[in-house]
């Protein structure tokens, strides 16, 4: 038993060393191996359904793709470029996040009204029960009218 511990210190001790100044996992790769997942599901929900090889074929091939950019970012040793990958996936997370939480937020306030300006795109809130109103944007100045 204890040759056998060593076996597998030594197998991770290695493993350790080859991965050194390797990029590993990060977000964009847990990000990947996610679409993996849902991608594997779907399949077999689609597959089960139209019982068509084409179609498994077609989900096995974008199966394949992404294994693919997952291992090559995993063992790249070009760490400003997977760090820069990274960066931008994280931006525009960042922005896809602001966007839902925010119009979470909005549906759930029962106490005020949410407009678009149609000249700038700025999100105007008013409180409910006003009736007819004209509301000025405050970025750009456009009107709005407006029942609360």
């Amino acid at each position: 038993m204890e040759r056998f511990q060593n076996v597998l210190q030594r197998l991770r001790l290695a493993a350790g060393r080859f991965m050194l100044g390797r990029n590993g996992m990060d977000q964009l790769n847990y990000a990947l191996l996610w679409a993996y997942l849902g991608v594997c599901v779907v399949r077999a929900i689609v597959v089960a359904l139209t019982r068509s090889l084409f179609v498994a074929r077609a989900f096995d091939v974008l199966t394949d793709v992404v294994l693919v950019i997952m291992a090559f970012r995993i063992l790249s040793r070009n760490l400003p470029k997977r760090q820069a990958e990274n960066m931008r996936f994280l931006d525009g997370w960042r922005r896809v996040r602001r966007l839902t939480d925010g119009a979470v937020r909005r549906h759930k306030d029962k106490t005020h009204k949410y407009y678009t300006c149609k000249q700038c795109g700025t999100i105007c809130r008013v409180p409910t029960g006003k009736g007819n109103i004209i509301i000025t944007c405050p970025k750009c100045g456009a009107k709005i009218q407006a029942k609360t």
